[in-house]
């Protein structure tokens, strides 16, 4: 393996496109990155691994203007820039996609794409034109005329890749890309980047599913708790050696060794059906039954309905049709505070939009959804003491890397936020938990973590209905799969003997057969 100073010199000048060197950025009470040193080379594919709060977004914020670094400097193309904004780094040629994204959602496609760039194409005929050929060449799916919050997490990163492709710009930043895709579109995406570096584009890719990076990556470089590690050749290295110098352990595994399902049923879906307007149905006749105990997971492509089923649960939506009970009681017609009393946990897709309030601190975003709850509650007035104490706890047995539990939720790296959301959600003992992609955007250590706590509450009777965009997580974890394709759940299938692929190819409708339970 090289290390990353050699890694750089044996690199000729003329064939850099992005150069970090002594990188250092500090905030109170934490240093992010300290003295990084990167080499890209041009028409690569460069992937950046590293832990939760390893300091990679940091970094590639850095990159794309947002923040600016304490020490060290950056040259792109061989010539030192000075990056004041991201208006700077689009000029250079940057672009970036934020694992959390920036779509306004009161906006159609095309006006997310045109903000701030009015003067390319216009705002009429020839952005619209611009932003078809772009969707159709890179195979991104994207229509101009679609509200943005009509789009699932999937639709909205492929406006965000499109926003950056709009721009011009020869160097992309991507924030793990592949989250929300299933294998096959994986693949897709893995063929577009081929097709971008035979045109001479550099891609910077972070990601923590260290398989793929090893797949589509020319270059890999490591950084753990703030500083860079390695730059290592994927031909020379396994997932596994990746995973060691990233977290010093093996790559976890998600499998369930015991089944614990019972014959109690924890929640009873019903003939729930939700429409939107006068278009096709989002939910059609959805039945579903978890027991304690009992995974049950869902396979989807994002935006075939499994976001409506959890919010229509959750009683975030009131469903057209259908029943829904918990345990023995109806909570059809429940708000969701009550059905969140009732013991029914909540790790929602979207941790900003739905988890979090990022402007406040932890020990606040501790008490979301539980304020009417021990230790939270002292009478009629919350108790800050005892939520403190419990928000101590929680980062101590969780594992959330954070100065202090004071600073705000927002200055977390997203799989900090998460384990956060997990630690709050189950640490009011729920009997169902209804978990929306848990693992998202988490490094393998997290990721196992995660995994071992919902291992050890199913052990206790938990029943989890599993939305997750990992098959792997879903194979592992499940013990049934029902997948979902445009509202209505089509198969159902054994995780002992399902693969990845097959369950690909019924998500998209491409395997119309059903895998016996």
């Amino acid at each position: 393996m090289a290390t990353t100073a050699s890694a750089a010199q044996a690199v000729p000048q003329t064939e850099v496109a992005v150069e970090l060197h002594g990188i250092t950025k500090r905030f109170p009470g934490v240093v992010a990155n300290h003295d990084v040193e990167i080499t890209v080379r041009r028409g690569t594919v460069h992937a950046i691994v590293g832990e939760n709060g390893a300091g990679k977004s940091t970094l590639m914020k850095i990159l794309y203007g947002v923040q600016r670094p304490d020490e060290g400097a950056i040259a792109v193309n061989g010539q030192q820039v000075d990056l004041h904004s991201p208006t700077d780094a689009i000029k250079a040629g940057i672009g970036m996609v934020f694992q959390h994204f920036m779509l306004a959602d009161n906006l159609t496609v095309l006006e997310n794409v045109v903000l701030g760039a009015e003067k390319l194409h216009g705002i009429g005929g020839g952005a619209r034109k611009e932003i078809e050929r772009i969707s159709q060449a890179y195979g991104l799916g994207v229509r101009p005329g679609d509200l943005v919050a009509d789009l699932g997490v999937g639709a909205r990163q492929r406006v965000e890749i499109l926003k950056v492709l709009y721009r011009g710009a020869k160097i992309l930043i991507l924030d793990e890309p592949t989250a929300v895709l299933v294998p096959q579109e994986v693949d897709e995406l893995f063929d577009n980047l081929a097709e971008l570096k035979a045109e001479g584009l550099t891609v910077l890719f972070i990601s923590h599913k260290l398989d793929e990076v090893l797949k589509v990556a020319d270059d890999i470089t490591v950084i753990r708790r703030g500083t860079t590690v390695q730059t290592v050749d994927p031909k020379s290295v396994t997932a596994r050696q990746l995973a060691e110098l990233m977290v010093g352990s093996e790559l976890p595994t998600p499998q369930t060794e015991e089944s614990t399902v019972t014959d109690t049923v924890a929640l009873e879906i019903r003939d729930v059906t939700l429409s939107a307007g006068a278009g096709p149905k989002v939910l059609d006749d959805i039945d579903l039954t978890i027991h304690a105990g009992e995974v049950v997971g869902i396979a989807g492509v994002e935006g075939n309905g499994q976001a409506e089923l959890v919010e229509v649960v959750m009683g975030m939506r009131d469903a057209d049709a259908g029943r829904i009970r918990f345990g023995d009681v109806d909570i059809t017609d429940w708000h969701t505070r009550e059905i969140r009393e009732a013991g029914i946990g909540y790790i929602p897709e979207d941790r900003h939009r739905h988890a979090l309030l990022l402007d406040a601190p932890l020990w606040e975003n501790r008490i979301l959804g539980h304020q009417t709850e021990e230790p939270n509650i002292n009478g009629f007035l919350i108790d800050a003491k005892d939520a403190k104490a419990d928000t101590q706890r929680i980062v101590d047995q969780y594992d959330v890397r954070t100065p202090s539990i004071h600073v705000t939720a927002g200055s977390l790296s997203g799989g900090n936020q998460q384990k956060l959301i997990i630690g709050r959600e189950m640490s009011h003992a729920p009997k169902v938990l209804v978990a929306a992609h848990p693992t998202r955007g988490v490094d393998v250590g997290a990721q196992s973590a995660i995994w071992d706590h919902i291992r050890e509450a199913r052990r206790e009777g938990l029943g989890v209905l599993l939305i997750s965009a990992d098959l792997d997580e879903l194979i592992g974890l499940s013990d049934t799969i029902r997948v979902i394709l445009r509202g209505r759940l089509s198969g159902e299938f054994d995780p002992d003997s399902v693969t990845a692929e097959q369950l690909g190819a019924a998500m998209t409708g491409a395997d119309t057969k059903e895998e016996p339970a």
